[in-house]
């Protein structure tokens, strides 16, 4: 198994962080259609699957590196790299990944190969055209929707370190990806590939949520930066259905409807519905004592945590199951 001994002090410093660039190298992962793919990447993939496949289908390079450097069970390294900013923009990462020179790149692409790499791969400018795959998946698929991906995915951070305050890093390791168990005494089992046991007792450690169902994980040497991506665990619906029906809106105000519509699934605590709405601190919670002096809303505590969720007449409301 996939085995990390992992030092207290580099598991007390270790952040959450949220990576546009991990989050296109998941949805091209999900285009490649060699990986498993979440419910919101099928979305993704009904919507721009089509513009995916004029523009790279034909091409002679896309999908022979899609197939390559992203296989079953295996990504290339240089496609993965760390972010070194806690809260990192997308030219930052592409430029990093940039960097990589053609040779590194390929043998990236060639270690654990089972079959000789594709010719197309082979020629010069192989990071370049990669770069320009990514770059142009990333502008014309996901730039406009990444507020919103970006507040999902901040909402699962909000709701992991909220777990975090209240059953520390055992509660939030266990489970976090598939394969993944915390054995405690410092030992997480990142996968159930047979790989060497690693040290993590220096740099950084980092979770990086994404919309892929598995997740994968990745370091960066020298500097000693190791990376677990996981699957966030919220549902990226599409903006037509996350906003609140207009007759609730009108009813309720916006911001209540839109906060009545998002305790659909499950509860949610406050931090976490001011990552998803955008809105400040101050407004969600009075919002929710609006809601909840109305009987729509009720809240009860999880650990450290107030969590609020619909009652019958909230749902009555709105239109949907409680």
């Amino acid at each position: 198994m996939g085995l990390w001994r992992i030092s207290a002090d580099v598991l007390a410093g270790s952040r959450f962080v949220v990576s546009p660039l991990a989050e296109t190298v998941a949805s091209l992962a999900a285009f490649g259609g060699q990986h498993a793919t979440s419910a919101a990447q099928r979305e993704w993939l009904r919507a721009h699957g089509p513009t995916l496949r004029a523009r790279w289908g034909d091409d002679p390079f896309a999908l022979p590196f899609l197939h390559a450097a992203i296989r079953p069970g295996w990504i290339a390294d240089f496609l993965v790299k760390p972010p070194r900013a806690d809260d990192p923009a997308f030219a930052d990462e592409l430029a990093r990944l940039a960097a990589t020179s053609d040779a590194d790149a390929l043998a990236d692409i060639a270690e654990e190969y089972d079959r000789p790499v594709p010719p197309v791969l082979r020629e010069p400018g192989l990071v370049g055209r990669a770069v320009e795959l990514i770059a142009w998946t990333w502008e014309h698929t996901l730039a406009g929707d990444w507020p919103r991906r970006r507040r999902v995915l901040q909402a699962d951070v909000v709701a992991r370190t909220e777990r975090l305050s209240s059953g520390g890093w055992a509660a939030v390791l266990e489970g976090l990806r598939p394969g993944m168990r915390w054995l405690g005494d410092g030992r997480l089992q990142v996968n159930t590939y047979d790989y060497p046991p690693r040290a993590v007792t220096g740099g950084r450690l980092l979770f990086i949520p994404t919309t892929a169902p598995r997740g994968w994980v990745a370091w960066e040497e020298p500097g000693d930066t190791h990376a677990l991506v996981y699957p966030c665990r919220g549902w990226l619906a599409e903006p037509t259905t996350a906003r609140a029906p207009a007759p609730l809106a009108r009813l309720l105000g916006p911001v209540r409807a839109e906060i009545l519509q998002l305790l659909l699934d499950a509860p949610k605590s406050t931090t976490q519905l001011v990552a998803l709405t955008g809105h400040g601190l101050g407004s969600v919670g009075g919002h929710l004592r609006v809601l909840h002096d109305a009987g729509l809303v009720q809240r009860r505590r999880s650990g450290r945590s107030v969590l609020y969720y619909r009652t019958r007449l909230g749902a009555d409301l709105a239109g949907s199951p409680q």
